[in-house]
This record gives C-alpha cells, structure tokens and sequence, in this order.
C-alpha cells in the first residue's frame, strides 16, 4: 500500500479490550457486527484517500485535522518529536508512522523540516500562559460534569460525585448486562502538545480543527474552555523558545509533505494529493499497512482484531447499509453510545455511572442521565431534532451532562432516516387549522383546553408540582418546562408516554395517571383517557398565552447590581424563551435575545425582578419600564435595500403553528455563547452566516445622560455586505448617522443608511444600515441614549 498519513481517533485504538457487547474491534456497547465494525475503521483510517474500491464519501467519512494553523495550536518541540515517532510521543495514539521505513536519524531530519514547513504556513505563534489554580479548579468539576468524562474517563477521583442511584425496594431489578468496557481517550500528551491559550481555544471551537465533529463542540463559553485547558495542562512547563522557521526547512519540509502524500488526508492550499492506486478489494494483505511489518507504507498501530475486522469488511460483497444500520454506524462512530441507549445497545457505563449529575436529585435518573434514543424519530419533530443536533436547542436545564454539537455536515443524514426509521402506533391528535374548524370542533376545543388546564393543575395531576410551567418554577421538582411540549414532541408519542412512561424509560420517576389505559380520575372529561391526553396537548399547543393551570403561584424575587456586572439568563417577555439581562453598575441594564442575536430592552434604574431564586431557571422582567426594541435577527444578507427584512415569526390562538420553525437559522444566525470579561461584563458570540462576532456593551455618558455604548467585532473569511438593522418603529432621522424613535436616540458611525417602512405597516419605518465586512475583521460601535418622557 501506499504512503499515507491517515488520522483516525484515538478511541479505536486504545479504548476497544473488552467491547463484550458488540465486536471487539470497537469499543463501547455497541450493536455492529465483526464485518460492520470494519466498514467503520476503513472509512476511520481515510482508506479510501489512497486506495481505489472503497466509498469515498461514507457519511461517516473522518477529515484528518487541519494544519493550516497548527503553528499558534501545537507546540513545535511536540509536532517534531510527534513526527518523528507518534507511539512514543503520544502511547496509544491513532496517528500511523509514516516514516517508519526510514533510520531514526532520517525520521529525525524528515520531522525537522515538516515542522518547519507547517509552521511557516500558520500566522501566530505559540505561546503559553501559566493556568491559575482558581482555573484549574473550575476546570476540573466542569471536565468531570459536561460530559468530557463519557469518552475520556475521569482524570482522578472527584469526591463530590454522587453515588448512583440504586434501586429501592419498591424498584425493580433492572436487566442484567455483560460488562462492556468504557470508552477512556487517553490524554496525557495533552501538556506537552498545548499551551493553556491555545487548548482553550482548541475547546471552544473544536469543530474549526477537527471538521468532522470526532471531537465535538461541547457548547462552552470561552471562559470556561479556558478553564478546562488549565485543568488538563495543570502545572504547564515554561520557558517555550519563539520557533522561526528556517527557509531551506521550509523548502525540505514541503517536498517530504508531498513525497509522503501528507495532502491524501491533510489538505493545504497548493498542495495536491497523489492519485488514488490500486483497489483494496483485491489487496494482498500480507503486505502494505494491515502487516504487521509493512515495509515503506504507513504503520498503522492497530490491534488484531482491527486488523481481522478490515479484512472481513474488504473481502465481503459490497452491499447499501440498511438505514437501521447506517443509524447504528452513525450512533458508534460519534460514540453517541457513551451516554444515550437505543433499543439494546449503548448507554452509560456503570464505572461513569456517578458522574453523570444534576441539580434536581429529585427526578432520579431523569435529571442526570442523557435520554434513550429509542424511538426517537418517532419523539421529536423534524424541526426540533435538528434544533437539538445543530442549534445546541436543550429543554433540561437541570443536568449537567451537555449534549455535543457535530455540525450539520457530519450528522445532516440522520434526522429523515430516524424521521422513516422509527415508527410507533398511537391515536391521531392533530388540532385543525383555526380558519376551516366547524362549530362542533370549536366547541370541542374549548372544552378540551378547559380541562387540560384543569389536568395540569392541583385539583388534577398535579403536574405542577414537577414541572415548570411557562418560566414559573414548579411547586417542588423543577423538571422540564412543559411549555416545550408541543413544539418539541409528536403528538402519538406524547400520548402513548403519558400511558406509559415505564415502557419508554426504565425506573423513570414519571407517573402514570392512565395505568392499563384507564384514566384514574373519572370526574374530568368522564375519564375518557384518549380525550383527557389530548385535551392536555390542546391546552399546551396554547404555547405562552395559555393561562396557569391553578395552584401554580410563581415566587418573585428582585436581584440587584453593585460594583460588577451581573448577568441573568431566563426567559422574558422583553428577549423571549432565551432571555439574557445584563445588569451594569452605573444603573442601566438590558436584554439581549439569544435566539435571535439581538439587543432588546434597555432600561435605567432597578435591574430585575424573577419568578424564583434559581439562577439561570425562571423568567426575568425590567426593574423599570424598558425601552423595548424588535426581537427580530439584527443582522441579515438582504439581496437589495428593498428586499424585507427576515422578521420573527408570530404565532396566535388562532394560529398556533409556527411557520418557521428553523427561524433564525434560517436567516443564518447561530449563537455561540458568551464569556465575562473585565468588571464580569459579557461579549455575545455567535454567528451570521460565516461572519462571525464578538457582541459587548458597556455604560457610557454622563450619570445625567447615561447611555449604552455597543461595539461589535465582526470576523470574515471573504469580503461580503451585510445589512444591521439598528432600530424600528417610529423612527425619525436626526442629523446623520443619529435616529430616534422618541424613547430612544441611537448613533451609529457614517454609512450607507436607509430608512424605509416597515414591510407589514407602512405607518412605522426602520432604520438600516449596510456593513461591508472585509476579509479579515472590522468593529462597529452602536451608541443608545434613553431619552426623557
């Protein structure tokens, strides 16, 4: 075989001794055979950028990691000695040597110069910044709470871990399991590979190195990715020479990149892979890389099974996945079976079992472990799933257990196949359309919105008592807002749980109030089972204008601001369901929607009041009356100044159904988090299409005159227009670049502006500006002055 440098990850080679369950040849509770296991490790291991006769657009398919900017990310003593002998360097690792046929002084030499080569090609250097304890503290509970511990293993015993769950008397026994050895990544060439900084910035972004989601984007603020690295690099060596490539290295280093056919895996501009040789179908493997000496191919540190696994899997007639398989592949190769079970297979193993936590002990396994996967093609609708996959969308505030972000283009195929896939039978409940239901179905309608409220309340389930209804807390367990019901779950699925939840989720503490499919108060709707579940779904399809059911009373409390920012996150009228209020000290505050990415209310004097004292949970309003701004995407590519501006979708009573669900995704919007910077106050992060910025406001002014000074930093890859929208209603020009709409004045910097009307009433008007971004970055700075009534 051919020279290559192909990467695969590291798990499938460390973490697989006693994958009892499923084929050794892959770790994890797995359901896939001794042949599929090895379909997996050749499209892992990049076979195919070498060889003919194998798929070459698998989607489970592995990019090999970017190295356009490894200069500022590795540490060039680590890439040269990595280089040079990857086993030694890193035990364990998935990283074949592909210089194994040359003398350890030529390995040596060829190392030199490709470390020279790559790092001359990335801008930056590297660099290290000693990790605070305070850091390394935070660091070490958020490695062991997130979810890092599921593919990693803990890194020591964290004694604050609560011990699992175990059965009572009253539980039943669950089913016994064959022990199946967890998956552990090893890590301990993490310090002498990265720097505190550029770890951390690896973390934050992981999808920006490693496209293809195998390490993926576990939704950290950047903030708290620096924390983590501090953590893993612990007590970090000093002392790091600035390196400076040498430009006859650079010169060698790129021809021994080219002769070794590094661009099979790696891509770099200008440098073109070699083509594709003979078929593996008709491979000899006595030789090449599944030998166990391989002579001049790469040398792949791969155990017997693996090595038997690829051979069943290139030897076998090649057949189409069936697409219960191809869930099955997608499922192990994303190790989604670390920490949810579909049907028979995956799951938390029992050695992690106690790491999984959260902060409502109360809903036992509920509220700390990731759901089944069962069925959930059947669960979620289309829309939300893909809110769950690509959107970081989560309903359960309450475990710490984070669910990854794969990106779209590593997991696009599995939302339809799960959508075809997953069937279940269960009574119809579809609401009709406001504008074509008969008199009966309206009188139908309010009799079953009446006694769903009536189901939900004290004198019926009493479903309050553990879930949070429309951001008010629970009467004591705080479990998932049930305002999330019907946009999140398909109406069959919801009816046949309420049933039944045990057939859906073992030992779950969600109560049956139909046990047998007998309703268990009779007095409500004449104990029509069917009719009282449905009258549920009807009264939560109400969404946010649906009354509280009774008994619920919401708690509130004032939170105030001092000598630092402080920052709440809830839900509120004035930002919606992913509500941000930034209290500042020097008394004026404001709301930032995360969901749209954008500013808006602005408020001077008190900063909010919430329904309870949790937080982050709960809704939040104004201290003060608040200028309010529109909730729409502040950001969009218009194809002219007359094209409309991409507005929230509006839902009523009369039509409960969201238009587009995808809104602002659609628009291209993606919110990315944020992190505390100087006096705690904020920086948003998310993205607008492929620009991507950096959100901050700060007070400005005179005490008399205090007004909100916003600066957005906007990062490009090309040169491209975008349009802000800055203000609306009824807005009026001042002098140029200043508008008011009489509540508020807003200034923003010279520019080609608009003022036009608003698509859907031409009485009010907005004000837009147009941003040429060029390639590279640029800032804009948006000054809010409040004015006086």
């Amino acid at each position: 075989m051919t020279r290559a440098l192909a990467l695969f990850v590291s798990w499938l080679v460390v973490a697989c001794s006693s994958a009892a369950e499923g084929d050794p040849a892959l770790p994890g509770n797995h359901p896939l055979s001794h042949a599929e296991a090895g379909d997996l490790l050749v499209v892992e291991l990049r076979c195919a950028a070498c060889h003919e006769g194998v798929e070459r657009h698998s989607p489970f398919e592995k990019a090999a990691p970017d190295l356009n900017g490894v200069g500022p990310r590795v540490s060039p003593d680590y890439l040269r000695r990595f280089l040079s002998s990857p086993s030694s360097t890193h035990p364990g690792t998935s990283m074949p040597n592909v210089l194994a046929s040359h003398s350890e002084a030529e390995r040596a030499q060829i190392a030199e110069a490709l470390t020279h080569f790559l790092v001359s090609r990335s801008k930056g250097v590297f660099a290290t910044t000693p990790a605070e304890l305070a850091d390394r503290q935070s660091g070490k509970l958020l490695f062991h709470s997130v979810g890092c511990v599921a593919c990693h293993g803990p890194r020591e015993t964290v004694v604050d871990a609560p011990a699992a769950n175990a059965p009572t008397d009253e539980d039943e026994e669950p089913p016994a399991k064959t022990p199946v050895a967890p998956i552990a990544i090893p890590l301990g060439h993490v310090p002498a590979k990265y720097s505190v900084p550029s770890l951390g910035q690896f973390l934050f972004q992981p999808l920006e190195v490693r496209s293809s989601g195998r390490m993926p984007d576990m939704k950290l603020t950047q903030s708290e990715a620096q924390a983590i690295a501090a953590y893993l690099i612990s007590e970090e060596p000093q002392g790091h020479v600035v390196f400076t490539p040498a430009a006859d290295l650079v010169s060698l280093g790129e021809k021994h990149f080219k002769e070794h056919n590094c661009a099979a895996c790696h891509a770099l501009p200008g440098v073109e892979p070699a083509a594709r040789v003979g078929s593996l179908r008709t491979a000899d493997f006595s030789l090449g890389c599944l030998s166990t000496a391989p002579g001049r191919g790469p040398r792949f540190q791969l155990t017997e099974p693996q090595r038997e696994a690829i051979k069943a899997s290139l030897t076998r007639k090649p057949a189409a996945d069936s697409e219960a398989l191809i869930v099955a592949k997608t499922l192990t190769a994303f190790r989604c079976i670390a920490c949810h079970v579909r049907d028979d297979y995956g799951g938390v193993p029992d050695e992690y079992n106690a790491l999984f936590t959260g902060s409502e002990p109360n809903l036992g396994d509920d509220g700390r472990i990731p759901p089944p996967l069962t069925l959930v093609g059947a669960k979620l609708q289309p829309a939300w799933m893909k809110k769950v996959l690509f959107d970081g969308e989560s309903v359960r505030p309450y475990m710490a257990t984070r669910m990854p972000q794969y990106g779209p283009a590593n997991l696009g195929h599995l939302p339809p196949i799960l959508d075809r896939l997953d069937i279940l039978e269960s009574p119809s409940m579809t609401i009709p359309p406001s504008e074509h239901r008969t008199p009966s179905e309206q009188a139908l309608e309010k009799e079953l919105r009446a006694g769903g409220r009536e189901l939900l309340g004290d004198k019926g389930l009493t479903c309050i008592a553990c879930h949070r209804f429309n951001g008010k807390p629970a009467i004591s367990n705080q479990g998932m807002d049930l305002m999330t019901t019907t946009p999140r779950l398909e109406p069959g699925w919801f009816n046949r749980y309420l049933q039944n939840p045990g057939e859906f989720r073992a030992r779950t503490i969600m109560p049956s109030a139909w046990p047998g499919g007998v309703s268990i108060h009779k007095t409500i709707l004449d104990g029509d089972t069917d009719k009282q579940i449905a009258a549920i779904w009807y009264y939560l399809s109400l969404g946010t204008s649906a009354a509280d059911p009774p008994g619920l009373r919401p708690v509130s409390t004032k939170i105030t601001v001092e000598n630092q920012a402080k920052t709440y996150r809830g839900r509120s009228r004035v930002a919606g369901f992913r509500g941000i209020a930034v209290g500042l000290p020097e008394k004026i505050s404001y709301a930032f929607n995360a969901e749209t990415g954008t500013l808006s209310a602005i408020w001077l004097g008190d900063f909010i009041g919430v329904n309870w004292s949790g937080q982050g949970s709960g809704d939040f309003q104004p201290g003060t009356t608040p200028i309010t701004l529109p909730q729409d995407v502040s950001f969009a590519e218009l194809a002219d100044e007359r094209a409309p501006w991409p507005t929230l979708p509006v839902m009523t009573k009369e039509a409960p159904t969201n238009p587009d669900p995808l809104y602002p995704k659609n628009a291209g919007y993606q919110f990315r988090g944020y992190f505390l910077g100087e006096k705690s106050i904020p920086t948003f992060q998310y993205r607008i299409g492929t620009i991507d910025v950096e959100d901050r406001s700060e007070a400005a002014g005179p005490q008399e005159h205090r007004s909100l000074k916003r600066v957005m930093k906007l990062s490009s890859p090309t040169s491209q227009k975008i349009w802000f929208r800055a203000l609306a209603g009824s807005v009026r020009r001042e002098a140029d670049g200043t508008y008011t709409n009489g509540s508020l004045r807003v200034t923003v910097p010279a520019g080609e502006a608009t003022l036009r009307p608003l698509a859907n009433d031409s009485e009010q008007s907005e004000f837009l500006l147009l941003l040429k971004v060029p390639k590279g970055a640029m800032s804009l700075e948006v000054v809010y002055e409040p004015l006086s009534k």
